[in-house]
């Protein structure tokens, strides 16, 4: 039986994409350099760090210039995104009859509560967690287990709604059932 709804974030409840590569694109031109939407896309989900790499960001002074600019930027574009509003409103749904929920997502957690309070989604969750709570990212299961730990539920309790492969990955890994999100989830 399945108690616990947990849920990734970017990509998954909400469509962040276009809202983060805009913010990326700015700190980028703040620190000189030009990203792409193609070169973002290669990188929507990684965590900063792995970023940073992908993209041939070595200095660290240049990384942490893109993190605060982005940081900083990022509100503007929050009204490019698009919520998942089927699994939203189910969720709201496992809440309300006593299930447990949770969001599980490798995004800092600054910008992550940012959202979630910009969307006055919060008290839908009984907790929210970011790749800042965890010492490894997907596709460690790190993050979900610990929500299922604070949740107090199992793996074959659980069911994960995720949009990537390493999402998939982690959910895999952790024992926990997961379904896919797609596009088409977004109307």
């Amino acid at each position: 039986m399945i108690n616990a709804i947990i849920t990734d974030f970017d990509g998954t409840l909400v469509n962040t994409f276009r809202a983060n590569f805009m913010a990326y694109q700015e700190a980028f031109r703040q620190v000189g350099m030009n990203l792409t939407e193609e070169e973002y896309q290669k990188c929507f989900g990684l965590r900063f760090d792995d970023f940073m790499k992908v993209v041939g960001v070595s200095d660290s002074e240049k990384a942490n210039a893109i993190k605060e600019a982005k940081k900083e930027s990022y509100p503007i574009y929050f009204s490019e995104l698009k919520v998942n509003q089927v699994l939203l409103d189910f969720i709201v749904q496992v809440h309300v009859t006593g299930g447990k929920t949770a969001i599980a997502s490798t995004a800092r957690k600054e910008n992550l509560y940012n959202v979630v309070a910009y969307l006055g989604i919060a008290d839908h969750f009984d907790i929210v967690y970011a790749g800042n709570d965890v010492k490894h990212g997907k596709p460690s299961p790190e993050i979900y287990e610990k929500a299922m730990n604070a949740l107090g539920v199992t793996p074959s309790e659980t069911l994960i709604f995720e949009d990537s492969p390493v999402g998939f990955e982690a959910a895999t890994a952790c024992g926990a059932q997961y379904m896919p999100i797609t596009s088409l989830w977004f109307k």
